[in-house]
């Protein structure tokens, strides 16, 4: 049953083929040496990682290639929206925060989200790698992975792009802002 939720109908698939495309044709900095062909025949084969792609696009992340792993075959695709995006903001960073909060809970952790959605949060290795790409989060910042010896101490850390440099910052992970999301990546 779970696995039959996670596939797109035809018509949702042909336009979210037709969307990436487009994106990946437009954004060639980000994926050099990368044949879209060969892109879409991944795709098409995983239709569960194009369920999450999708999960990724209709939440606002535009989302599009930004490497290939020689090892695997895989391309990593990360969310390229120029802010974080916006149908994942207001998002405490896990599970545990959430619970946490007694009185005006978010309505999600940006854990819980990603893994429903299929994907991973950013690491902060990652959010750099992406700044390269372009310039994203001058007005907003993204949730970042945190590495459990900070989280297990309640913190959490998240990134932002200010004064032409990519910043690193901690806060409790209970906390959430109108500003505050996450990005995401996924490997197909």
């Amino acid at each position: 049953m779970n696995s039959m939720k996670k596939q797109l109908s035809p018509k949702q698939k042909e336009e979210l083929l037709t969307t990436l495309k487009t994106r990946f044709g437009k954004n060639g900095n980000r994926h050099k040496g990368i044949e879209w062909a060969k892109v879409q025949v991944r795709l098409e084969a995983n239709t569960e990682k194009l369920w999450s792609l999708n999960e990724m696009e209709t939440t606002g992340g535009e989302p599009d290639v930004v490497g290939y792993d020689k090892k695997t075959g895989e391309y990593m695709f990360y969310d390229c929206s120029t802010e974080s995006p916006k149908g994942r903001r207001s998002f405490c960073y896990d599970r545990e925060a959430l619970e946490s909060r007694k009185e005006f809970k978010p309505k999600n952790s940006a854990v819980n989200a990603a893994t429903s959605m299929g994907i991973e949060l950013l690491t902060e290795e990652q959010y750099r790698e992406l700044q390269q790409l372009g310039i994203f989060d001058i007005k907003t910042s993204s949730w970042v992975k945190t590495p459990a010896n900070i989280r297990k101490l309640g913190g959490a850390l998240f990134c932002d792009h200010r004064y032409d440099t990519v910043f690193l910052y901690h806060n409790g992970a209970e906390s959430y802002y109108a500003a505050r999301g996450f990005r995401g990546s996924l490997r197909v």
